[in-house]
């Protein structure tokens, strides 16, 4: 009798065993998942963000000019109408704050042409749809083209927007 305990303890081990592997295995897809879904949330908001600074180059009488900061794209008080280019301030899917580095305009440093995350969180996609390398979320920058017309809306085609930054992250992956 004590025989048959032994096997019912190594067959209990065994089925412990085969339980945690396939939980370790579903734990894996489901953070994998969850990745990919911030992946697109950071493409989503990040395009968001570069098509309202290009309604905000459109809309700026004069000479077109950048955004001073993301209060900017929020409420637009420059003409007699406040323009609301930007629905609400977008979380940074990877820091869960709006806390977005600006990137400064070449032309006038107070002002900012492009955004990116602040994580340096690996990602699982490695290539834009243009094929331009991006390792991680700190190198997706997010801006509108500006290759067409000053007022040409769709200038800011979501395949056009995200460009990478420049450094050693944007070199082609081996």
């Amino acid at each position: 009798m004590s025989r048959q305990r032994g096997f019912t303890y190594l067959g209990l081990l065994f089925f412990v065993a085969i339980t945690a592997a396939g939980l370790a295995a579903l734990g894996q897809a489901w953070s994998t998942a969850a990745q990919r879904e911030r992946e697109r949330e950071l493409e989503f908001r990040g395009n968001e963000i570069a098509q309202a600074i290009a309604s905000y180059l459109k809309t700026s009488p004069g000479l077109a000019q950048y955004p001073g900061s993301l209060e900017d794209l929020l409420a637009d008080r420059r003409g007699p109408k406040t323009h609301h280019h930007l629905r609400r301030a977008y979380a940074d899917p990877f820091t869960g704050k709006a806390d977005w580095v600006l990137v400064p305009d070449v032309a006038n440093p107070k002002t900012f042409s492009a955004v990116h995350s602040r994580s340096e969180r690996p990602l699982l996609r490695q290539l834009q749809a243009d094929g331009t390398a991006i390792a991680t979320a700190q190198d997706w920058v997010f801006a509108a083209n500006t290759n067409k017309a000053a007022g040409d809306a769709s200038a800011a085609s979501p395949e056009n927007m995200a460009i990478p930054s420049p450094g050693p992250a944007s070199s082609p992956i081996p």
